[in-house]
């Protein structure tokens, strides 16, 4: 079962926002992202999938681009229907267009590039995303994206004095943005919980000293889930 997704409220058009997981809301101004919009989160594989995943549970149709190494079981782990999910590993030099392609049959769409985009390769997928309303989101940086969402802290549980496996990471996450979004905005997660999910975290909690910091999820812990 996938997690409860949650609605814009009724000051914002339900079909001007796509929603998102109960635990990421409180970082976008409107509850959720508005369509139309590029959403960049430099380094962080996992928060990107989180933040798709709302859309995904509620029914959307989600593309993904440019991770080959990403595991289907770590798609699904944070709520993206595999079902409902198409992957494009590597478009090379033509990925304005394949990017495009994609924004015209899904409601969101998560890319991955080996570098910033031109302008105007940037222009010609905001045109798109314009004219589609879809979302954005960037695993990386995009100079025009609307909001910005970052790890600022991290810790991993379940790593004892020098073995035990991985069972949970407790970070917290900075959003930032234009307009509405301007003002920064801070969420507590477990990302991944226990269970493999994504949900609120106390920031008092802090972790035992057992806890092992590492810095954000390689592409074969991505792949892993």
């Amino acid at each position: 079962m996938y997690p409860e997704v949650v609605v814009a409220p009724a000051s914002q058009p339900r079909d001007r926002v796509l929603p998102v997981l109960p635990a990421l809301r409180d970082l976008f101004p409107h509850g959720g992202l508005r369509r139309g919009s590029v959403v960049a989160v430099p380094g962080s594989g996992l928060l990107s999938l989180a933040i798709a995943a709302g859309a995904s549970a509620a029914g959307a149709w989600c593309g993904v681009m440019g991770l080959p190494e990403l595991g289907v079981r770590a798609a699904a782990g944070v709520g993206l229907d595999p079902g409902r999910l198409l992957l494009v590993e590597a478009p090379g030099r033509r990925w304005p267009q394949v990017t495009a392609a994609l924004l015209d049959g899904c409601e969101l769409v998560l890319i991955c590039l080996p570098a910033g985009p031109s302008g105007a390769a940037a222009r010609h997928v905001e045109a798109t995303l314009r004219r589609t309303g879809g979302v954005l989101v960037v695993a990386g940086d995009w100079a025009g994206a609307q909001a910005r969402l970052w790890v600022a802290r991290q810790q991993w549980a379940g790593i004892g004095d020098g073995h035990g496996r991985l069972t949970a990471r407790w970070v917290q996450v900075l959003a930032t943005g234009r307009g509405a979004a301007t003002r920064p905005a801070e969420q507590w997660l477990w990302l991944p919980g226990p269970d493999g999910g994504v949900a609120t975290a106390d920031p008092g909690i802090g972790l035992a000293p057992a806890g092992r910091a590492l810095t954000e999820l390689a592409p074969a812990e991505l792949a892993a889930g």
